[in-house]
């Protein structure tokens, strides 16, 4: 990866041109220039010689009047998945960064590769070829911040290995794991592979943590190997600040501990009496699994640390401030201890949940998780804050299931009778900010009987407002504890079809409802001798975990669908079919 392409070069360069300006700008070289018409090759040493030369020399030094591109030489056999991406601003969040690439497909590694130049500058491979074009072609050149981004292949050693097959992946092995990034900061870890440690500290200590311009964070992110982040713009004013850290769970633990004994300090130094707790933001959706049935797992952790811990009430969540503070009380030891284990609660859950999205999701046609916002940052346990730039290009709101208009469909989905109260929230704070969020109308129907151990949430809206109320529903029952923390939330779902459409449903035999369980994990009932409804209307009844419902119920809308379009009457053979006039 250290041979050089020169672009746009004059037809008047030489070779001693060349070598004149990689010794005024001390860039070392390997061997000699090869100068054709227009552009020139060049091998340089080792990685740190070739990033230089692009850095220093790409976009800004002139040469007989044209200003020099210069990028890494990739044989066409080896413009495959992996791209480099500079001229990232210096101070752009991961999540950030992690959300604009997957707006162009998945993405199975990124890695910081280290540099001096002030902006960042990583490596990233894409699981297509496709993928990786459509990045390439989007970012180049796109603004980030008052920063242009430059976007180029880096070659791609695996992809020779690949089968003549067009489109395909067939015959392809790894030749191990991807190239790791910087030494100094060690490889940057896959997207949302893990999950930072967010922390809470007094105002008053930030400087002390910054130090003398910047000395000390840079200290603990050399020594701990993480990429820390402190909000101090967030929140003017307030008595507390965010930080986030971004490591393994180890360089995590190790950055918090060394935060904690700064503060420790300058309490000391400023004579600041009060005692400094441990505190750590988590997202609201895996607090219920950290406390545990009853509190135990909660209990568990303060009898084998010593530490006494408190978790802010729901009260104080918000739509825009998902996350809860979990306060640790005791000495910096036992607080260390406390921190490992709360975040490995909350890795787990987080790796679960992930778990559970990848395996399903791409079984949705069009369906982009990231980007629906259902956990805030584009991964769960990410706080608000760290996503408050859209990448460029991104478009308010949600993206589409599919194109054009989507139409308002009603789902009936049952839950615990017991949950209402939780579902609706004080003074129904909760179910008016999830119908705002999810772009929904959201109700609970009246009792039915004395005693009714389920209730019906009436949920209106287009299908994407549909995923992101019903996921926020299942979620609230599972952080609530109305199921065990190893049982997985299975709800039933009832939708309404024409009753001329719900043969189709059924299939000769069975056979398309018997395939649709198969394929979904969901049961799917049609009740048999159904009285249809005022509007000639049957149920259908759909039972599952939330990603089994959904893509039951995006199946039998595509059933229903292609039914709806078999209706539409077809011209008559004799009448032309007027074109649309262009716009």
């Amino acid at each position: 990866m250290n041979k050089l392409y020169i672009g746009n070069v004059s037809a008047e360069a030489s070779e001693e041109d060349f070598e004149t300006i990689f010794e005024q700008w001390k860039i070392p070289h390997s061997g000699p220039f090869l100068v054709k018409t227009g552009y020139a090759f060049v091998d340089c040493p080792d990685e740190k010689a070739a990033m230089k030369a692009i850095d220093v020399l790409s976009g800004k030094v002139e040469l007989h009047g044209k200003l020099l591109e210069v990028e890494h030489s990739v044989p066409k056999r080896q413009r495959s998945c992996k791209l480099q991406i500079r001229n990232i601003p210096p101070h752009m969040q991961w999540e950030v960064l992690d959300g604009m690439l997957a707006q162009y497909g998945a993405v199975e590694s990124c890695e910081q590769v280290n540099t001096d130049t002030e902006t960042a500058v990583v490596n990233v491979r894409y699981a297509a070829k496709d993928q990786a074009r459509l990045a390439m072609e989007k970012l180049n050149g796109s603004m980030m911040e008052n920063y242009a981004l430059k976007v180029s292949y880096i070659p791609d050693e695996t992809a020779v290995q690949e089968g003549p097959s067009a489109g395909g992946r067939r015959g392809f092995n790894a030749r191990g794991p991807p190239r790791s990034g910087s030494p100094g900061l060690g490889a940057r870890p896959k997207v949302q592979s893990d999950i930072p440690l967010r922390l809470l500290v007094p105002t008053q200590f930030v400087g002390a943590i910054i130090g003398k311009e910047g000395a000390t964070i840079r200290n603990i992110t050399k020594q701990t190997h993480s990429k820390i982040d402190i909000h101090r713009k967030e929140n003017a004013g307030a008595a507390e600040k965010p930080i986030t850290i971004h490591s393994t769970p180890e360089g995590c633990s190790s950055a918090c501990t060394t935060i904690m004994e700064i503060m420790q300090k300058e309490a000391v130094d400023t004579k600041f009496t009060e005692e400094i707790p441990l505190k750590i933001l988590a997202h609201n959706n895996f607090v219920g699994r950290l406390i545990g049935k009853e509190g135990r797992n909660l209990k568990k952790i303060e009898q084998d640390t010593g530490c006494k811990i408190t978790i802010s009430p729901l009260q104080d969540l918000t739509l825009y401030n998902p996350e809860r503070t979990i306060t640790v009380k005791g000495s910096i030891e036992a607080c260390a201890r406390a921190e490992e284990e709360v975040m490995k609660k909350i890795r787990e859950s987080y790796d679960s949940d992930m778990a559970a999205m990848n395996l399903q999701s791409n079984l949705i046609p069009g369906l982009n998780l990231n980007a629906l916002g259902l956990f805030p940052g584009g991964g769960p346990g990410m706080g608000p804050s760290m996503s408050s730039v859209p990448p460029p290009g991104a478009h308010g709101g949600c993206p589409s299931f599919g194109q054009g208009h989507q139409e308002s469909e009603t789902v009936h989905l049952f839950i615990p009778a017991l949950a209402v109260g939780a579902i609706i929230g004080k003074q129904g704070q909760h179910i008016k900010q999830l119908s705002h969020f999810a772009g929904a109308s959201i109700k609970i129907a009246p009792a039915e009987g004395l005693d009714p151990k389920q209730r019906m949430v009436i949920i209106v809206g287009p299908p994407e407002a549909q995923f992101k109320a019903q996921c926020r529903l299942f979620g609230k029952l599972k952080e609530e504890n109305f199921f065990g923390p190893k049982e997985e939330v299975k709800l039933e779902a009832h939708i309404k079809v024409p009753s001329f459409a719900a043969g189709r449903v059924i299939g000769k035999g069975g056979k398309t409802v018997n395939e649709l369980q198969n394929l979904t994990c969901a049961e799917v009932v049609v009740p048999r001798d159904q009285t249809p409804d005022e509007n000639d209307q049957v149920i259908v009844k759909i039972s599952g975990h939330f990603f089994a419902c959904q893509l039951a119920q995006r199946k039998i809308q595509e059933i229903l669908a292609q039914v709806r379009r078999q209706q539409q009457p077809k011209p008559s053979s004799g009448a032309q079919t007027p074109i649309p006039r262009r716009k």
